[in-house]
């Protein structure tokens, strides 16, 4: 195994700097050692409970729950003051500092920045994501996204990814990574070996990066390579499949013997750390997810995690129950004494190269007060208004509608377009203002008339379950003359607001006869199909002749929307993905 370079990327450690990793590690117990292979999830905030993880259990990082910044900032603070190491403190600044804490400012989606195909973007979100992330006491974020968009069918990247040309990603990466570093915040780039190629979560199952080496070698593995030469500090391994290389650096592997890359050292150890020359610090995607506990025992995927080449463990399951499997992995010699030290060391160094090892532990922060007042700093504010207006995609215009005033569209409809939607998705909706009541809103106060349709299966989902089929049926056989649209409305205009989280991201229709629940009527009425969050809602509508991405459904974005609309505003976002689908039917 090679020995880690701590003078070399991305550390850049002077002797002394390299001196305190060696001796610090020299001086910890061996429960010490183990501890911070660990990434904590936080479950509560208070002194009591942050001190006993730390006691308890060593960790050497940690990623907490969303919270205000006022609250994580005094989180951070206990945290860092407490503990014997000072700690890793991710967030997922994924858009912006909103990542960090929940007030914080949002720039844009990647998929929204892809848009607007400027890296400068790119930069800001990284640079107001790390203003605003460093000033609470993060000084590590798992972002960017660099996966490549190469499944429109994929649920986990629709709206995670800056697109899916190779280039634009490494170009957008880059930029961010530039701008979140100005900070002092190391950022960890995901999910290696690269999501967008399979349609399916690994939160549920087996998603393989299913490309040729080659293939892989001018796409994803490009964007990686990319980000390494450049001093990529952190990678996080995906629980992502990838038989080619898999085969490549073991032949006699099986095919049941595969590995998804957070437990595969040919992945990890071959690939990342031996071709791709990678001498950062590798954490694992969080442990709960099935693609990764489905792979082998957990008492045995924790030790094998940090064999495989992975230097940090993302989460407990159980803490007592995961500190003793790690414990026992070491003790059979499933971690070497070799790899221990090698994950220790990058750790550490790590640690060292943002310089924690030289702050006494109660001026690791700033000020509570001075860091307060970098939160939501109205330059960076500002910010998501021009991507806005630069991202925002006409994809597909084959009618002559424009522009849309109240003078030519007067009564307008806005139907909701639904699907199945679950638990995590109201879960990360919270109580956010629906897009189809801002977008009547702000319709509305520029003189439009303006009505939500309502649609009858939501009175017949309140029905007895006899009843209910009954009532469908009469709603086929009963008279729905075209003229209850034509005579009644001047646009209709569909509204999907559905988000990341669910098993597939498709609409799901109404089986209903005539009703405007399904844009039947593109020939009867002018219609115009708006999407607030997944770009590619087109393969469900292939008839609808304008179609708009506006990448989320945020109170600003349907505000520069009309704008648009109305032709006050000309639409400027390139699509960042293939949003027909690939599809012939899409394009008519």
């Amino acid at each position: 195994m090679t020995k880690v370079d701590l003078k070399a990327k991305p550390y850049h450690l002077s002797d002394s700097d390299i001196q305190w990793v060696q001796d610090t590690i020299n001086s910890m117990t061996i429960e010490e050692k183990i501890g911070q292979l660990f990434v904590n999830m936080g479950a509560s905030r208070t002194e009591e409970y942050l001190t006993d993880i730390l006691n308890n259990y060593h960790i050497g990082a940690v990623r907490y729950n969303p919270g205000k910044a006022e609250e994580v900032y005094d989180q951070n603070k206990i945290l860092q003051e407490n503990s014997k190491i000072p700690l890793l403190i991710a967030a997922n600044t994924e858009a912006g500092g909103n990542g960090a804490c929940t007030d914080g400012t949002e720039v844009g989606l990647e998929v929204k920045i892809g848009a607007t195909k400027d890296a400068k973007w790119a930069y800001e979100m990284g640079r107001v994501s790390g203003v605003e992330a460093s000033a609470i006491g993060c000084n590590w974020s798992f972002a960017p996204i660099v996966d490549i968009n190469m499944n429109w069918r994929n649920p986990i990247i629709s709206s995670r990814t800056f697109g899916s040309d190779p280039d634009q990603v490494l170009e957008m990466s880059l930029a961010y990574m530039k701008g979140i570093q100005e900070s002092g915040i190391a950022p960890a780039a995901k999910h290696f070996p690269g999501d967008g190629v399979d349609e399916r979560d690994q939160h549920l199952s087996f998603a393989p990066n299913s490309l040729s080496c080659d293939e892989w070698d001018k796409t994803f593995g490009k964007v990686y390579k990319g980000l390494i030469d450049a001093g990529l500090p952190s990678i996080m391994a995906g629980h992502i499949h990838m038989p080619a290389y898999s085969k490549h650096f073991n032949p006699s592997l099986k095919e049941e013997d595969m590995l998804p890359a957070t437990l595969s050292k040919e992945l990890i150890t071959d690939l990342l750390r031996g071709k791709l020359e990678f001498n950062g610090v590798v954490v694992t995607d969080a442990s709960h997810m099935v693609a990764m506990t489905s792979a082998m025992k957990r008492s045995e995927m924790l030790p094998t995690a940090i064999a495989a080449g992975c230097d940090l463990f993302l989460f407990f399951n159980d803490p007592d129950e995961d500190f003793g499997y790690m414990m026992e992995g070491y003790k059979k010699g499933i971690i070497t004494e070799e790899r221990l030290e090698a994950a220790l060391t990058r750790i550490l160094g790590l640690k060292a190269s943002l310089g924690l090892h030289k702050k006494a532990k109660t001026e690791i922060m700033m000020p509570k007060e001075e860091a307060l007042k970098q939160i939501g700093l109205p330059e960076n504010v500002a910010l998501f208004k021009e991507v806005t207006d630069r991202a925002i995609t006409l994809v597909k215009d084959k009618q002559d509608i424009w522009p849309v005033t109240p003078e030519k569209y007067k009564r307008v409809l806005l139907v909701n377009v639904k699907t199945a939607e679950g638990a995590f998705s109201k879960l990360i909706s919270g109580n956010k203002p629906k897009p189809i009541d801002l977008l009547k809103a702000e319709l509305e106060s520029k003189g439009f008339e303006v009505e939500i349709h309502e649609s009858p299966m939501d009175k017949i989902a309140d029905l007895p379950p006899e009843e209910q089929m009954k009532s469908i049926m009469n709603a086929y056989a009963a008279k729905r003359p075209i003229k209850e649209l034509t005579d009644k409305y001047d646009l209709i205009i569909n509204i999907a607001n559905i988000k990341m989280g669910e098993v597939v991201q498709r609409m799901t229709w109404n089986a209903l006869k005539g009703t405007p629940d399904i844009p039947f009527y593109v020939h009867e009425v002018p219609t115009i199909f708006v999407s607030v969050n997944n770009p590619f809602h087109l393969a469900d509508v292939p008839q609808v002749k304008t179609y708009i991405n506006t990448y989320d459904g945020n109170k600003e974005t349907i505000e520069v929307l009309v704008e648009k609309l109305m032709g006050k505003s000309p639409f400027k976002g390139k699509d960042p993905v293939d949003a027909y689908c690939g599809l012939m039917d899409t394009r008519i």
